[in-house]
C-alpha cells in the first residue's frame, strides 16, 4: 500500500511518499480502507521525535481516518499512528460508526480535535451555563470547535484569541462573541474588555509560554485554565500552591490518548458531535485538503501558520 513513512526524526522533509506491507488485522483489530486521514499538530511534534509519547522509526504518522471496513461499514476510527496511509489496522474498541449525515471530512474533523474540544469543556473545564470561555489559537482545528461547541453548551460570553485579523475574523464568523489579538503582551487587558470588563471564567490553551501565563492572570475567582498543548514549545512559568490558594482558581492539563481509553469517553461523546453535525448546528471547519501523496506540504503550511480549521489527506 502507499502511505506517509519517516525514517528519520525532522521538519515536514522527513516525510517520504513510499509503498509499505499492508497491515494485518490480529486478534480484536479491524481493518480499515481509508478515505481521509486527519493532520494534526501532534503530528509534526511526532515526526520530530518531540510528543509526550516517543515513536520508533520507521513511522507511519497519522492518529485518525474515516474509511470502510471490510464488511462495507462507514467508519471514524483513532490509533496509535498510521493513519497517513491507504490501509490502517486499530483496536475494535476506537471504531465507531459514521451517520449518513455526516460527510468524511466532517467526520474526521470530529476525531482527534472533536474529542478534544468535547472533552475540554464537558469533562476537564465542567463549564456550566452562562459563564464566559477564551478560547486560545481560536481559528485551529480544536479551537474552532472549542468556540462552536461553547456556545452549544450554554457559555454567556466566548472570547476568541488569535494572531492575525483574518483568524479572528474567522473565529467570529464560527461563533465567538468577540476576537482579540492571541500575543501575551496586553493578553489579560485585551480579554477582560472583550468579556465586558470583567475577568472571564474558563481559558482553553495550547500555546503554553507567556500566553499560558498572562491567561492564568485573566481568570476570575473559581476560574479554570485547561493547558492541552504547548505549541510554542516554550514552557509556562512555574505555579505555586500559594498563586492558586490565593486566587481561588484551578489549573488543568488534558491529554486526550489518557481520556479515550476511560470506558464511555470515545463513542458516547462523539454521538453527540455526530448528531450536532448532521443537525447543522455544528460545523466543523475544513482548512485543506491534500492528496496523500503532498502531506509534507500539509505539514508545512501547519507549522507555517497558514491554516485555519481541519487539513485532511486522501489516499
Amino acid at each position: 500500500m502507499r502511505a506517509i513513512q519517516i525514517s528519520r526524526y525532522g521538519g515536514p522533509e522527513v516525510l517520504v511518499h513510499d509503498e509499505v506491507p499492508d497491515p494485518a488485522p490480529s486478534n480484536g483489530e479491524v481493518a480499515i480502507r481509508v478515505s481521509a486521514a486527519g493532520v494534526n499538530y501532534m503530528d509534526t511534534m511526532c515526526t520530530a521525535n518531540s510528543y509526550l509519547k516517543p515513536v520508533e522509526l520507521p513511522y507511519v504518522p497519522g492518529g485518525e481516518v474515516v474509511g470502510r471496513t471490510a464488511d462495507g461499514r462507514r467508519v471514524l476510527a483513532m490509533m496509535d499512528g498510521g493513519g497517513y496511509a491507504e490501509l490502517v489496522v486499530t483496536s475494535s474498541p476506537f471504531v465507531a460508526e459514521v451517520p449518513d449525515g455526516v460527510d468524511d471530512h466532517q467526520a474526521v474533523a470530529l476525531g482527534v480535535q472533536g474529542l478534544s474540544a468535547w472533552h475540554l469543556l464537558r469533562t476537564c473545564a465542567r463549564i456550566v451555563p452562562g459563564e464566559s470561555v477564551v478560547v486560545n489559537a481560536a481559528a485551529g482545528g480544536v479551537g474552532s470547535l472549542l468556540v462552536q461547541l461553547a456556545k452549544l453548551f450554554g457559555a454567556g460570553r466566548v472570547v476568541a484569541a488569535a494572531s492575525s485579523p483574518d483568524k479572528r475574523a474567522f473565529a467570529t464568523a464560527v461563533g465567538a462573541d468577540a476576537a482579540v489579538d492571541g500575543a501575551a503582551e496586553g493578553y489579560r487587558d485585551r480579554v477582560v474588555e472583550a468579556n465586558d470588563g470583567r475577568p472571564v471564567d474558563i481559558v482553553f490553551d495550547a500555546t503554553g509560554g507567556a500566553v499560558f501565563d498572562a491567561a492564568l492572570d485573566a481568570l476570575a475567582p473559581l476560574g479554570r485554565i485547561v493547558t492541552y498543548g504547548v505549541a510554542s514549545h516554550v514552557l509556562p512559568g512555574p505555579i505555586t500552591a500559594a498563586q492558586v490558594i490565593e486566587r481561588t482558581v484551578a489549573v488543568g492539563g488534558f491529554w486526550l490518548p489518557q481520556v479515550i481509553s476511560l470506558p464511555g469517553r470515545y463513542r458516547e461523546p462523539l454521538a453527540e458531535l455526530f448528531a450536532l453535525t448532521a443537525a447543522g448546528q455544528l460545523r466543523p471547519a475544513i482548512g485543506g485538503v491534500y492528496p496523500l501523496g503532498e502531506a509534507r506540504r500539509a505539514h508545512e503550511d501547519m507549522l507555517a501558520r497558514r491554516t485555519r480549521g481541519k487539513l485532511v489527506l486522501e489516499p
